[in-house]
């Protein structure tokens, strides 16, 4: 019989949205422009709260280390994205493929830069951010998920997009006078989605520690 152990569903899914958040996230779409001045997002965004989430709940219920240990594995398959991103655009097209090599490496190239960026941004803040969960738990006990959930999202959230945005949108050939407005117009708008969807996903984490835990006392 198709059977899925509940916590590897969970950690395929983390996989899933990391992964889709690798490839895919070099797109930005226009939010809304107070004055002369666009707020932009990834569409990564639709993902990385998510990966916030899934740490929150197998911290919850499987613990800590748990939970770091899952990090790392994404932290290895990042650094695999990285490696095979940068190896198959340096690879020889054949002649078939000659008139699509550009737009494959433009894309591809992106998301080399994505994944080194990601690699920082991402180690930093998912570790710090099952760091916080666990210490709010371990000072205020069981009581007060919403708040450990929130909290330790919306702090790591901020050191995620700071980093990933910097690092991955960063124009060098850009003064830092000239960058600052454009990498603000990111990470501002950027940070505030991850923190309006940390909320409404609340409940799913609600949800989700109690459908784990479920799988723990059969």
């Amino acid at each position: 019989m198709f059977k899925i152990q509940r916590l590897d569903f969970l950690i395929s899914i983390y996989i899933f949205c990391l992964c889709a958040a690798e490839l895919m996230g070099s797109k930005l779409f226009p939010i809304t422009t107070i004055g002369t001045f666009p707020l932009r997002a990834s569409v990564a965004i639709f993902l990385i709260p998510v990966l916030f989430s899934i740490n929150d709940i197998i911290t919850e219920v499987h613990g800590k280390e748990r939970a770091r240990s899952v990090i790392r594995s994404g932290i290895f398959i990042i650094f695999l994205l990285f490696l095979t991103t940068t190896f198959f655009t340096w690879l020889e097209p054949a002649t078939i493929f000659q008139k699509k090599e550009a737009a494959y490496d433009l894309i591809f190239g992106m998301s080399a830069r994505f994944a080194a960026a990601s690699l920082i941004a991402f180690a930093i803040s998912d570790f710090l951010d099952v760091y916080i969960f666990a210490a709010i738990r371990k000072s205020l006990g069981a009581k007060a998920l919403w708040l450990r959930n929130n909290a330790s999202n919306i702090i790591a959230q901020f050191v995620d997009t700071t980093l990933f945005v910097t690092l991955a949108f960063y124009v060098t050939d850009r003064s830092v006078s000239q960058n600052f407005p454009f990498l603000l117009g990111i990470i501002l708008p950027y940070w505030l989605l991850k923190c309006f969807m940390s909320v409404i996903e609340t409940p799913f984490v609600y949800l989700g520690v109690a459908w784990l835990k479920g799988e723990k006392t059969k």
